[in-house]
């Protein structure tokens, strides 16, 4: 008698658990159907997309480092503008040189010029080569070299720039017989000059002499 209620009640608890098994086999079906459904829909559409372009790909994405995405190009625009500068440079300086290399050759030329009339008499107003005056003298060198000066000492220092340190062919006055500028010569450089004086004729003196150091007026570049 035990056994047979033994035996029937194992048969209502498999009676009872077949329909819950069935119910699960039957849940995971349906949930996992629809996965399979998104997954193949998901490889269908990818596959029908259109292939990214060159400059998709290319592009940075949203919030990357565009300081560091840009370096390369950066570079290379700033690389442009540093050789233009420098090839600018380049030229300014060559030309810089050669200007400076005609007003070098021009200044050897005017203090060979000057040289060339030592010991030409002193005369007043004189302005050749039989005689000279201290502007006479200025303006006849300069007149060979193609520049024309004022007659007079005063109006020839109104021309140029002024320097503080003369070099050949720079011009060098003084006040001498009345205020004011009244004598002039043309520097040879290192301290030099030469002039027509009033007592030697066309000679060569020093800035430094006591006579000319506190007479000085200043010196003008007229030769750039």
């Amino acid at each position: 008698m035990h056994r047979s209620i033994l035996t029937g009640l194992f048969v209502c608890i498999l009676t009872a658990g077949l329909p819950a098994v069935a119910s699960a086999d039957e849940t995971t079906v349906d949930t996992a159907a629809p996965a399979a459904v998104t997954t193949t829909a998901a490889v269908t559409a990818a596959a029908s997309a259109p292939a990214p372009t060159a400059a998709e790909v290319a592009a940075p994405t949203d919030g990357a480092d565009l300081a560091m995405w840009n370096a390369t190009p950066e570079k290379a625009d700033e690389a442009a503008p540093a050789a233009a500068r420098l090839t600018r440079l380049m030229h300014l300086r060559k030309f810089a040189g050669g200007i400076a290399a005609r007003g070098a050759a021009m200044a050897s030329s005017l203090t060979r010029n000057a040289i060339r009339f030592l010991g030409v008499p002193y005369a007043f107003g004189g302005t050749t080569s039989g005689g000279f005056d201290c502007s006479g003298y200025v303006q006849h060198v300069f007149a060979m070299m193609g520049i024309r000066l004022p007659r007079t000492a005063d109006a020839q220092y109104t021309l140029g720039k002024r320097t503080d340190a003369p070099k050949a062919g720079d011009l060098v006055f003084f006040h001498t017989y009345e205020p004011g500028v009244s004598h002039v010569g043309i520097s040879l450089g290192g301290g030099k000059f030469v002039h027509a004086s009033s007592s030697h004729g066309v000679m060569v003196s020093s800035l430094h002499d006591s006579y000319w150091r506190v007479r000085y007026v200043g010196a003008k570049q007229i030769v750039n």
